[in-house]
């Protein structure tokens, strides 16, 4: 019987192969092509780069006004000047202290000839000295500074020298401790011990080679807050106040070791005493300090007034006297270092001429005692004997103007100084580029 065949089904086809295959490739590019494509890349990359420029630059100030608010930011120390007073003014008020007091002091006289001491009156009068001091004391810090060497046969060994320091400042980021610029000038890490025993880590902000004296800066975030609220930095005195006579009390290192104690009495008082690039009040007394270690003076009232500073001239030590410098002529140098900042140098140690020196010849200006070695105003050909007269074109006419002058410029910063050099028979004006240093 035959088979029904699907109208709709086409009837198959024998040997019915592919025999031939067929691809459609593409040209290769020419160089023409290529060159084309990519100068369209790079075009659209250009295009891209600046659009994406454009948009940074305009979104950049919410951005930063965003993350600024999140972000806290380093308070700014700031210590107030003190006024100096001129010698006019300081014998007028001396005499009128005296004047003023004449009558009390014939009451005090005519009282105390009828007195009679007792041991309790002086351990009263030991007692409140002794309660200022240690008040003082809760403001010093032992100072680590911790140094990695090795021995002979290349084994680790960490030595630490113990070095004294007051904390002056605090802000809700650190704390500062001015300390001897010898606690961190060789150190490899610091540590600070407080007054209760604890230790935290330090690290130098900034030192002033000049003066000795330097800034380590403690988290106060690795400061417990029953602790930190505690902690009082030591107030900052006025040393143009101190006069001769006047009783203070040494903290820190005066015996070799820190927290240790002693008292003293003014003996003489140098109103103006030229140093590096200022002059500075610097006040004897036969208190016991320790210079190396560090030793800060206070007065009655607890303030710190100066600490001691190794005397230029060691001649003639076998009577012990101590050479205190005052930090009222510190204060600017002090908020710098307090704030990270390098204190800008010239390098000179100059002296006023006098009216007297001006009407017999001598340009009215700072006389270079001293250029000192290496420094920039000896770097740039200024010598000993120079009068220096100009600083950028202004006059400068007393060492107060200098140190105005100087303080406003910043490490690194071209300036043009004038100095009058004397020859055979008359000054020559000379201008000198100088590179302001720091100290």
């Amino acid at each position: 019987m035959s088979e029904i065949q699907d109208p709709e089904k086409k009837p198959e086809k024998k040997n019915d192969r592919d025999f031939i295959s067929e691809k459609i490739v593409r040209p290769a590019p020419s160089k023409k092509q290529i060159a084309t494509k990519m100068a369209t890349a790079a075009c659209a990359g250009v295009i891209f780069g600046v659009v994406s420029a454009v948009c940074f630059a305009l979104t950049r100030p919410v951005l930063e006004q965003l993350s600024e608010g999140n972000r806290p930011t380093a308070s700014a120390i700031s210590i107030p000047k003190d006024e100096v007073e001129s010698s006019a003014e300081a014998q007028e008020t001396e005499n009128a202290a005296e004047t003023e007091t004449e009558p009390v002091e014939e009451m005090v006289q005519t009282a105390l000839e009828h007195y009679r001491y007792t041991i309790d009156d002086l351990n009263s009068l030991l007692n409140s000295l002794r309660a200022k001091a240690q008040t003082a004391d809760k403001s010093v810090v032992v100072v680590h500074s911790v140094q990695q060497n090795t021995d002979w046969f290349d084994n680790p060994v960490e030595t630490t020298g113990l070095y004294a320091g007051v904390i002056i400042a605090k802000t809700s980021q650190e704390l500062l401790v001015l300390t001897p610029e010898a606690a961190v000038e060789q150190a490899d890490s610091i540590k600070v011990t407080f007054e209760n025993g604890k230790d935290v880590n330090g690290h130098m902000k900034q030192k002033d080679a000049t003066s000795g004296m330097a800034i380590v800066s403690i988290s106060t975030g690795d400061v417990d807050t029953s602790q930190l609220r505690d902690l009082e930095p030591m107030p900052l005195g006025n040393s143009y106040q101190v006069r001769q006579g006047d009783l203070l009390a040494a903290v820190g290192s005066p015996a070799g070791v820190v927290h240790s104690l002693d008292y003293g009495f003014v003996s003489y008082v140098v109103r103006s005493s030229p140093m590096v690039d200022q002059h500075c009040r610097v006040l004897y007394s036969d208190i016991m300090a320790n210079t190396d270690r560090g030793t800060f003076l206070i007065n009655t009232d607890g303030e710190l007034v100066g600490w001691a500073q190794a005397p230029a001239d060691n001649s003639g030590t076998e009577n012990r006297v101590t050479e205190i410098f005052g930090i009222s002529d510190y204060k600017g140098i002090l908020e710098k270092l307090s704030n990270g900042q390098a204190i800008p140098c010239i390098g000179i140690v100059g002296q006023e001429a006098t009216d007297a020196q001006v009407a017999n010849g001598l340009p009215e200006g700072i006389y270079v005692v001293n250029a000192v070695t290496e420094k920039p105003a000896y770097n740039a050909g200024i010598q000993n004997g120079d009068i220096l007269t100009q600083i950028n074109g202004n006059p400068v006419k007393s060492m107060k103007e200098y140190q105005a002058a100087l303080d406003k410029m910043t490490c690194g910063q071209i300036i043009h100084v004038t100095v009058a050099r004397n020859g055979r028979d008359t000054y020559t004006e000379l201008e000198f580029e100088v590179t302001v240093g720091s100290r």
